[in-house]
């Protein structure tokens, strides 16, 4: 115990990165997820196939090995594109590829989350924010977009919270986050299970408020909705 309290402001440090990486990976997804739904509805046959490739991709290999591919493999790429054009080495910064890899992935999960929803919206909305005058990109803002997230609520919650626990994934590509530095510790005190069942009550911690607030923004978007 006495290791764990000296160490503590170091392991504390490390999960201000989890929460940030946490954060960042949620805004790109949920940007993906968009995109990614409303290409799945549109009458694009191109716009549809990529969507479709992509879910399906991502939804069948592996995250830890999808982030081992987009590390590794986009460093490789990166620096065979950099060496044709005379570049000095560059090296991927394990934030930035975590992030980014993380969002990507869970972009494919929000996108099938988004696209029910979407689906789920009556369609009797919609034709009374056009008769209203309202023009398509404000019957989308101001009609389908509150109503959908009514319905993609669940979803949303339940993707966040798997995103967060994915967040240990980065520890593998050498991010100095809670999980990494919980090895760190546990490796130079030979007391590694103090330390890794500290970040479990971390993590813990971190879902029990996020489910917290997403039962807080479910009430909220349910006001006037009638229960059966």
């Amino acid at each position: 115990m006495d290791e764990l309290i000296a160490r503590l402001p170091f392991l504390l440090e490390g999960a201000l990165v989890t929460v940030s990486v946490s954060l960042i990976s949620a805004v790109i997804a949920v940007v993906l997820g968009l995109i990614t739904a409303v290409a799945k509805l549109s009458k694009s046959r191109v716009a549809l196939g990529v969507a479709t490739v992509y879910t399906t991709v991502i939804r069948g290999v592996p995250d830890l090995l999808m982030m081992l591919l987009i590390f590794f493999g986009g460093q490789v790429l990166v620096n065979d594109i950099g060496a044709y054009f005379g570049w000095d080495y560059i090296d991927i910064d394990p934030f930035a590829a975590g992030t980014l890899t993380i969002g990507f992935i869970f972009g494919a999960y929000l996108g099938e989350t988004f696209r029910g929803a979407f689906l789920a919206v009556p369609v009797g909305l919609l034709e009374a924010g056009y008769a209203y005058g309202m023009s398509k990109r404000q019957v989308f803002a101001r009609v389908l977009v509150p109503q959908m997230m009514r319905h993609a609520l669940p979803g949303i919650g339940n993707n966040w919270l798997v995103l967060m626990k994915s967040t240990a994934l980065v520890a593998v590509i050498g991010l100095n986050e809670m999980v990494y530095r919980a090895g760190q510790a546990g490796g130079s005190t030979r007391e590694p299970f103090i330390f890794y069942l500290f970040v479990a009550f971390m993590f813990l911690a971190f879902t029990t408020v996020s489910i917290w607030g997403l039962r807080w923004a479910e009430v909220r978007y349910s006001l006037g909705v009638r229960r059966v």
